[in-house]
């Protein structure tokens, strides 16, 4: 299907889970009335970052602004059909709140915890900072003869049902007239001044008239801002997950728990998800999903059989590689108009975190788009000024 017209207010260059969650976010916005289209290279989204997720969300970060973005994605979850006009086709999404735990092994770690947590509880988190002695008396099956501290949240902190409210975004945008097409963006064109983009061109051939356009184009952001004629410091880097089951499974749920080796686990139903960067982490090319079939055995298992002895006889059930949006600068998101060319907007970077924060970041891009400002949550500490000026956003739970 290609576009019904040759120019659009808004034109989104991807279509996963950030162009179609600002794309339902405009509908929602009071006195913006302007067209918009989706462009997506796979309508399957066979190999995005969307497909890929392990879809939680914490608020146990260490910077007030991204404390109070997920705590956003946390009442925007539990209203989720509330948001979406309380259409009764709407299904409500569980919040799972079995919480992180982040595990610390040495002084310096532990104080680092408790800083995070005093400044999660000040915004109104239920984070807990707890000793060894605490740790295992709530969760037993813990190793912890190497841990000193941990901190850890039971409140809207945990699994939910990603993919739904994907599905929903994609669903609700077109129902408020958003058109998608499967097409891709190959190029842009300029106004003389290098000050605007007047137009995009598609691989179908098709040139299509803007007012502005937006990068969403997850790990492939810095292509799409190349096409511009500036880059962005986002790459693919590759994320493992594995599903295993326990041959003797745990008597209560498993929190998503870092380990100080950089490995995560949680329950995942009746069974069991682990997953890690690999040691050498480079980038990537977007299309490259080559599997490190070594990871399991030399890194993931040893660590998880020796956090938790439980985890000593286990099966694996499934396994997959994604990639992250990486920004390399400060693995924080790279949101706004570009500080020249100011009909260029970004969604870009998230670094992991694209998931739990997609409500937040996309209404307050949908925001700057109908009103020209931040009106819910100020945003501005992730403008793309930070980059030109390598002032980098402070956030030390990055995972």
């Amino acid at each position: 299907m290609s576009a019904t017209r040759n120019s659009y207010d808004v034109v989104i260059v991807g279509g996963a889970m950030y162009g179609s969650a600002l794309a339902w976010w405009l509908t929602q916005m009071e006195g913006f009335d302007g067209t918009v289209l989706v462009v997506e290279r796979d309508p399957t989204y066979e190999f995005s970052s969307t497909s890929h997720t392990n879809s939680c969300i914490r608020q146990q970060f260490s910077n007030r602004t991204n404390i109070q973005v997920s705590q956003f994605g946390a009442e925007f979850i539990n209203n989720f059909r509330t948001f979406m006009g309380d259409d009764p086709e709407v299904p409500h999404l569980p919040l799972q709140s079995y919480g992180y735990m982040y595990l610390a092994d040495n002084e310096e770690f532990a104080i680092s915890l408790k800083e995070a947590q005093e400044i999660q509880a000040s915004l109104g988190a239920g984070t807990k900072h707890m000793t060894r002695d605490e740790i295992a008396a709530a969760y037993p099956f813990y190793q912890l003869d190497d841990i000193i501290a941990a901190n850890h949240n039971l409140v809207n902190e945990g699994y939910f049902d990603g993919g739904t409210m994907f599905d929903y975004f994609k669903r609700m945008a077109r129902r408020g007239g958003v058109e998608y097409i499967a097409d891709e963006v190959v190029g842009m064109t300029l106004n003389v001044t290098k000050t605007s983009v007047e137009s995009v061109t598609l691989k179908s051939g098709t040139t299509v008239s803007c007012g502005t356009v937006v990068n969403c184009s997850g790990p492939r952001a810095n292509d799409t801002a190349k096409m511009a004629g500036f880059e962005l410091p986002i790459r693919p880097r590759k994320r493992y997950t594995f599903i295993f089951d326990a041959a003797n499974p745990l008597d209560r749920d498993l929190p998503l728990t870092i380990d100080p080796s950089g490995v995560h686990m949680r329950s995942e139903g009746k069974y069991y998800l682990a997953g890690c960067p690999p040691d050498v982490d480079p980038d990537v090319a977007p299309d490259d999903f080559g599997f490190d079939h070594s990871l399991w055995m030399e890194k993931v298992w040893p660590i998880i059989a020796t956090r938790i002895p439980a985890f000593e006889k286990v099966k694996i059930i499934n396994e997959w590689v994604g990639h992250y949006a990486f920004n390399t600068f400060d693995q924080n998101a790279i949101l706004g108009r570009h500080t020249k060319i100011n009909n260029f907007v970004m969604l870009n970077g998230f670094s992991g975190h694209g998931l739990q924060q997609s409500p937040a970041m996309a209404r307050g891009i949908a925001e700057l788009i109908a009103h020209g400002e931040y009106r819910s949550l100020d945003l501005s500490p992730f403008g793309y000024e930070r980059i030109e000026k390598g002032e980098k956003f402070l956030e030390k739970a990055v995972i």
